[in-house]
């Protein structure tokens, strides 16, 4: 199923609709993908304006039981755009972002971009705050945009995240202006970069749980039970741009 523009509606029915793909995804992931001792888990937020954060969390330091279970994969990812760098993260400001829960440490995460990540500067700055906070403590992300660029990402957010490693040149291919993002933190910091547009197909998109290890998160199923099981109404308005006009009393 194609991907829907969802700019053209309010921010609080995709709040609805990303954490409804928030549990698809992370059951997906239960399912069988990761390895014995990792699990997936939904971390709470507070509204649309905070994006669905999905921690992928061990329950052991060190070595975890990678050839036990699961379908990892030490092949390299394969995307539009790759790019490396072995260059030092540096923290801007002291770290600012612990998060724990009884099943272990957190070794990677995916984030479903909500509207309010990107309606101020104060929001992208936070965001992607966030987002490099996560790669310098050694965590994994998966940053998952299905909304345009805004004035202030104007290359969208992969390139607002990677200015702030390293400066290169970015821009979208013809007639694509969405962004899907894997960050591979370690002694060489890697991004695998997807560029999607509305009426893509979701690609499935590699998580890494550790350095030369991920798995492949289902992004187009996991979608397509969403918006499936998602309300007439949501559907209609989000394929039209028109909400419906509430009955007279």
């Amino acid at each position: 199923m194609p991907i829907h523009d969802w700019s053209k509606v309010p921010a609080g029915l995709f709040h609805d609709f990303h954490q409804s793909w928030s549990i698809r995804i992370k059951d997906a992931l239960n399912d069988g993908r990761l390895p014995k001792g990792i699990a997936a888990l939904v971390e709470q937020r507070a509204g649309p304006k905070e994006s669905d954060v999905l921690a992928i969390e061990s329950k052991r330091r060190g070595r975890w039981e990678g050839e036990s279970g699961g379908v990892t994969t030490v092949e390299r990812p394969v995307t539009r755009i790759v790019r490396r760098t072995t260059k030092n993260l540096y923290a801007a400001r002291a770290n600012r972002i612990v998060i724990k829960h009884h099943l272990g440490r957190i070794i990677a995460v995916i984030e479903i971009v909500s509207p309010g990540n990107k309606d101020s500067r104060a929001s992208l700055r936070d965001f992607v705050e966030k987002t490099l906070e996560f790669l310098k403590a050694g965590i994994h992300v998966l940053i998952i945009d299905l909304f345009p660029p805004s004035p202030r990402d104007p290359l969208g957010l992969h390139k607002a995240i990677w200015d702030e490693i390293i400066e290169e040149d970015f821009a979208f291919p013809t007639g694509k202006d969405r962004i899907l993002a894997s960050y591979e933190t370690g002694g060489e910091m890697a991004a695998y970069v997807e560029p999607i547009a509305v009426g893509d197909a979701l690609p499935d998109m590699p998580l890494f749980l550790k350095t030369g290890r991920h798995i492949k998160v289902p992004l187009e199923p996991t979608y397509q039970a969403t918006w499936e099981a998602s309300p007439e109404e949501l559907r209609t308005a989000v394929e039209t741009g028109v909400l419906p006009e509430p009955e007279a009393e």
